[in-house]
């Protein structure tokens, strides 16, 4: 307990000691907003930020990290006993932006807590030598949350596989410990028919765009009889070229989402089968596409949700106790059903909502600054609760092999 409470009290002055630094990290990747997989500056700039460490021993950097735009940043392994397995543990970096509107879900604030929470557990261990295992410290910048799936690049690459736990945090309008993020898939659809004049021969056309009009109402119909914790939503990304031409070709992009992972199939079998009516309605033929792996539902850790708590309570954040529902989705959730992990969400000091121009700006102001520190700092404070007990280690990895197998049953 009291090792414990002294790594703590190191964090806490840690982070605080780099808290200018960490702002205009912050700050650099929020004034240039940059889309999934074009996150060239925003890398370069945490690579700088990780390599300017001029401390006796520094961190080890490597840029271009199996994606052009994802790196690694590694440190230890430290303390322990010799021949003991080292304990790597993780934490997140996202950076990419949103079209038009930049930095609207905070992602900015997500690379800042992924390397402050980093600089504060090293700043701990390196003053505390007398640890049980020998830790090791691993930031990891994952592009493409928004559009695409960088964490299921990096999956697919091996990137988390000596990982043994995993953190990050993200900016919302209440903290909470845990918020059941859902399951996501993309579906593409694309319908096509012929053209004709529309006024002077029309019976000469096949409509793909009635095609792409149909399946929307089809859809629409199909949610009386959806559960009420599913979500299908989508647009109509083409729908012709001019009013008096039969448009011969449509495309339309939907998410389809669920609570558990395992229902998105179901899910997605009543929702094709909606595309294809429209198609066989209209004479149409369809292609339907998938452009990227489905997102799971974040696993939850019962272990590591209470130790943040009480971490986060001894740093004055009122955490709700009731999270409510809440139906976004995260590549987060894929790594958490190979890792332990956690990721909890933070106030920014604003009421405003993710995905807005008012959120945009509240990323970027200095009055997040203050919420977003604290976030790191219990996320690192956790992390020095399970290095320091070897029994919490075994706990966290029981409530993960226990939920992975709920989930999956």
């Amino acid at each position: 307990m009291e090792k414990s409470k002294k790594m703590k009290d190191a964090v806490q002055h840690c982070i605080d000691g780099h808290q200018d630094k960490l702002f205009e990290l912050s700050k650099d990747i929020w004034s240039c907003p940059e889309l999934a997989y074009k996150e060239v500056k925003a890398h370069d700039r945490l690579v700088r930020f990780f390599s300017e460490d001029d401390s006796s021993s520094p961190w080890r950097v490597e840029e271009h990290f199996h994606l052009p735009t994802a790196f690694r940043a590694s440190w230890g392994p430290f303390g322990g006993r010799v021949g003991d397995g080292v304990v790597n543990v993780g934490f997140l970096c996202e950076y990419d932006a949103l079209p038009g509107i930049g930095h609207a879900c905070g992602h900015n604030l997500i690379a800042e807590v992924g390397a402050a929470a980093a600089v504060g557990l090293k700043g701990a261990l390196q003053n505390e030598a007398d640890l049980p295992v020998p830790v090791k410290i691993t930031v990891l910048g994952t592009p493409a949350e928004e559009e695409g799936g960088g964490k299921l690049d990096l999956l697919r690459e091996g990137a988390f596989h000596d990982l043994q736990l995993v953190f990050m945090a993200h900016p919302a309008q209440q903290d909470a410990a845990f918020l059941p993020c859902v399951g996501l898939t993309a579906v593409e659809v694309q319908y096509h028919g012929k053209a004709a004049h529309a006024a002077a021969f029309p019976w000469r056309g096949v409509n793909a765009l009635d095609a792409a009009v149909l399946a929307y109402n089809n859809l629409s119909v199909l949610r009386q009889q959806l559960r009420t914790d599913w979500r299908v939503h989508g647009i109509i990304k083409s729908g012709g070229v001019k009013p008096n031409i039969i448009p011969a070709f449509t495309e339309m992009e939907f998410y389809l989402r669920t609570p558990l992972r395992r229902e998105l199939s179901v899910l997605q079998e009543k929702a094709e089968a909606c595309f294809r009516a429209a198609a066989a309605a209209t004479g149409c033929s369809v292609e339907i596409s998938y452009p990227t792996a489905p997102y799971s539902n974040i696993l939850p850790n019962d272990t590591l949700i209470q130790l943040y708590k009480e971490n986060s309570k001894a740093l004055g954040v009122p955490l709700l106790d009731e999270p409510p529902n809440f139906c976004g989705s995260t590549d987060f959730g894929n790594v958490s059903f190979v890792v332990p992990g956690l990721h909890p969400f933070f106030y920014i000091g604003s009421d405003a909502v993710n995905h807005s121009e008012d959120y945009t700006e509240a990323a970027g102001a200095e009055g997040a600054q203050l919420y977003t520190l604290r976030t790191a700092k219990a996320l690192a404070m956790t992390a020095a609760d399970v290095l320091c007990c070897p029994s919490l280690l075994l706990q966290v990895q029981r409530d993960f092999t226990r939920e992975k197998l709920q989930q999956d049953a």
